[in-house]
């Protein structure tokens, strides 16, 4: 490992990027030699690494958050569980369930995870993109779809989307620091989201 000196203006950069610890942001550079694009990656990695293996533990804990957006139009209710009713009180995984709270608020998914869409959701947007272009091999219509398919996870599945306070991570992304820093698995269980005037179809996530 790098044992180069790094500045206390990097590691607080770092920590503004990934969420890390201040001694776990200053090793991660000092093992890259200063790069914080580099020490992101290795960050990021390990918290993978800790979000696996936490991610069979049982949760009973969290809390039920509502959201109410200013000026009374747009509403949330979610439910985020933890192991411990203890993590459930700790104030960095309550500014975690009022960050998605407010994503739902502002982006408006439709499921929590790719793998809540119905296929026959799934079916009928490839049949729709299909549709829209003609006239190219197999192949190329296949990937074109494939790359539509993917835009429209990121916009309907919460995992999926940019986090809006930090566009250049995903939720997933997010819900992983949090687990790396916390030490508890964390489950996005459900939400609701009500728009004044809108359709009777609310989104809602079992």
């Amino acid at each position: 490992m790098s044992t180069a000196v790094v500045s206390k203006e990097d590691i607080l950069k770092l920590r503004e990027k990934t969420g890390a610890g201040f001694m776990e942001c200053r090793d991660a550079l000092q093992e890259t030699g200063g790069d914080v694009d580099r020490a992101v990656q290795i960050l990021r990695r390990k918290g993978i690494q800790v979000a696996e293996k936490k991610s069979g533990r049982e949760v009973k804990e969290g809390l039920v958050y509502s959201y109410i957006h200013p000026g009374s139009r747009v509403g949330v209710l979610i439910e985020v569980a933890c192991e411990t009713d203890f993590v459930a009180r700790n104030s960095d995984f309550q500014a975690f369930v009022k960050d998605v709270a407010l994503q739902v608020a502002a982006s408006r998914p439709r499921y929590i995870t790719r793998q809540d869409v119905p296929p026959a959701v799934v079916e009928s947007e490839k049949n729709i993109y299909a549709s829209q272009i003609s006239g190219k091999p197999l192949a190329v219509v296949e990937k074109i779809v494939a790359g539509k398919l993917e835009k429209f996870y990121q916009e309907t599945c919460l995992l999926d989307q940019p986090f809006i306070k930090r566009p250049d991570v995903n939720i997933q992304a997010y819900l992983v620091e949090t687990i790396a820093r916390i030490g508890e698995n964390i489950v996005i269980r459900r939400f609701t989201r009500y728009e004044l005037g809108e359709d009777i179809r609310p989104h809602v996530t079992t």
